[in-house]
């Protein structure tokens, strides 16, 4: 795992080019300790910082083609490197015993369709010398990240990150409004976007070329497909496939651990991994002082269950120091998941002891986990009520003081939570991703908004699928790699650590939507076919639990010193926000009436300093 920036830029000099990407790779230390490595021409420069995984003492990059035409940096896992390897013998002379010759070697016998054939996770910048074009592709679900910029006809540059990116680029940096809308509506930006003017995204499953005084050109190599495509396999099946991603994912040079929450997807990934390893699994959670949070009891029961070797860390407070380095440094523009900042204290714990770690993410998404697929299938029973009868018992709960309190512990708080999605219903319909606020909310908070953003990619506004299939396939296409894959990302990224998600093997993908959402659910609960398939695999205490997630006591913090804190931001620097409408949200949550810590954290998050 790695990371990597790359200017074209021909008119501004040997030095100036040398400068700003020894800047960005500064920017990039964190995704490469090991080491790093710039390349450079008479127009380019290309820049590399290492995480050694595999092939340690060797694979140097950015890595040069035999013939001199060809560079590549490469951020990211190829797992079936070997299989490829054999299959290219022939033709290539190895010199290495890593993927990234593979990669290399791939994509200059075969070109771009080469990564048909890739499993794992990738973003890389291929230059061709002779041809004075640069090639970029991102892995199929969006695991690693990669940021570009076209700069007029002339001036090219892309990074990992954006703060890097930000680094190669001469020219200061505008917001991008339309952007900027999008994230106060979802609290991140939709797929292809930033929150920056002319900043892209190289969208998951695509590639991107350019060439000098033509605009880039994107294609995707992959599509998502929807719930319900193809023949639906047997839970043999997916024993099989989970259990062969799980394997591929504990190749390395290095010793390979797991986050154990205690919840259903990381206690199976790691129930598959350890048999198939020679020594105990080292496991990691964090732990809460609010209990109503605190999943790490269940984490340990599941590790003693297993037999891992498990380490646990307490988060007693928030970290504003932690949260604006992540922001600032790694983000490099608003997010609003404070879920990234446990993640990023569990990283920091792993990565004491090993170089990579096995997570669950994607499960929810594939599977059907989150309540509000169940929320939306108890929806179309509700919506059937006379409307007067539910604005009566709707106007009845919300007369009572909304619990601060998780979910999973208070009837009352699921069913204010559930009066919010009745009343927005119809403004995510067609869905595309949850909304952080009513229509008429987002209104009084951002009225310069109202009326901008981008459409998401990859979404059609009329499809043929029902309203809980066009959730599942939108959550996998929009929220997993926007908000749970960046968070992941940036947060392990920060300090050299590598996560490896075995769920969102493209077999397992394409395995998981060959069954329609309904077929994930029943009444209470998702992931049926995860719970079938694997039931012998975690006792049935971890089946019954309660979902959770990965959730933050954000509406104790802004009751205290965090709520003075966002008081002062607004009134210095409100930004698109309504100071007035702010204030107003900020003291119906002190007050009790309400539970905004979520959307708070969000306006926080939004005031912070990007340029610095």
């Amino acid at each position: 795992m790695c990371g990597f920036a790359f200017l074209y830029q021909p008119g501004c000099g040997t030095e100036v080019r040398q400068a700003r990407i020894e800047a960005a790779m500064v920017a990039l230390r964190h995704r490469g300790p090991d080491e790093q490595r710039v390349e450079a021409g008479e127009k380019f420069v290309m820049g590399h910082a290492r995480l050694s995984i595999v092939d340690l003492a060797a694979s140097h990059q950015p890595m040069r083609s035999p013939d001199g035409r060809h560079l590549l940096a490469f951020n990211g896992e190829i797992y079936n490197y070997r299989e490829l390897r054999r299959t290219l013998a022939a033709r290539w002379n190895f010199l290495t015993q890593g993927d990234t010759e593979v990669l290399l070697a791939g994509l200059c016998l075969h070109g771009i369709d080469f990564v048909d054939q890739l499993e794992g996770m990738w973003a890389f910048v291929l230059w061709d010398m002779h041809e004075q074009t640069a090639l970029l592709c991102r892995d199929r679900v969006g695991k690693k990240p990669l940021y570009y910029a076209a700069r007029g006809g002339n001036r090219f540059l892309c990074a990992s990150e954006l703060p890097a990116l930000r680094r190669l680029d001469e020219q200061d940096w505008a917001e991008d409004v339309d952007g900027l809308a999008d994230y106060f509506r979802h609290g991140y930006c939709l797929p292809g976007h930033t929150t920056w003017e002319g900043v892209k995204e190289v969208l998951p499953g695509h590639w991107v070329r350019w060439r000098p005084e033509a605009p880039p050109f994107e294609c995707p190599y992959w599509r998502l497909p929807p719930p319900g495509s193809g023949a639906a396999q047997d839970d043999d099946a997916l024993r099989e496939t989970l259990t062969n991603a799980v394997r591929k994912r504990l190749v390395a040079d290095v010793e390979v651990g797991a986050f154990l929450s205690g919840g259903i997807d990381s206690s199976l990934v790691c129930a598959l991994a350890q048999p198939l390893m020679d020594r105990p699994l080292k496991t990691y959670t964090i732990g809460f002082t609010d209990p109503a949070f605190d999943e790490s009891r269940y984490a340990e029961a599941i590790a003693r269950f297993l037999g891992t070797d498990h380490h646990r860390a307490p988060l007693a407070a928030w970290d504003q120091q932690r949260l604006d380095t992540l922001l600032t440094r790694h983000l490099g523009q608003p997010f609003a998941d404070s879920s990234i900042l446990p993640t990023a204290l569990v990283s920091e714990l792993a990565a004491r002891d090993v170089k990579v770690v096995l997570s669950g993410d994607g499960a929810d998404e594939l599977f059907g986990g989150y309540q509000r697929y169940q929320a939306r299938a108890i929806l179309r029973w509700y919506t059937r009520l006379p409307s007067g009868l539910r604005k009566l018992a709707e106007s009845a709960l919300l007369a009572l003081p909304e619990p601060g309190a998780h979910h999973s512990r208070s009837l009352l708080k699921k069913a204010h939570l559930f009066v919010d999605v009745a009343r927005r219903v119809a403004s995510e319909t067609p869905y595309t991703a949850p909304l952080m606020f009513h229509p008429q909310a987002y209104a009084g908070l951002f009225p310069d908004l109202v009326h901008r953003g981008h459409r998401a990619a990859g979404l059609p506004e009329e499809c043929a699928l029902d309203d809980l299939d066009r959730m599942l396939h939108a959550d996998a296409l929009v929220y997993l790699p926007q908000d749970i894959l960046v968070k992941v990302d940036r947060a392990s990224m920060a300090h050299g650590l590598e996560t490896r998600a075995p769920f969102l093997d493209h077999k397992v993908i394409e395995l998981a939507m060959t069954r329609r959402a309904k077929q994930h659910l029943r009444i209470g609960c998702g992931k049926r076919w995860l719970r079938n398939a694997f039931a012998d695999c975690l006792p049935r205490d971890t089946w019954k639990r309660r979902k959770q997630g990965f959730a933050v006591p954000v509406h104790t913090w802004f009751r205290g010193e965090l709520g003075d804190q966002l008081e002062a931001s607004l009134t210095s620097h409100g930004g698109f926000i309504d100071v007035n409408e702010g204030r107003r949200l900020l003291a119906e949550h002190r007050a009790g009436v309400r539970d905004h810590g979520y959307r708070l954290w969000m306006l926080h998050a939004s005031l912070s300093d990007f340029a610095a």
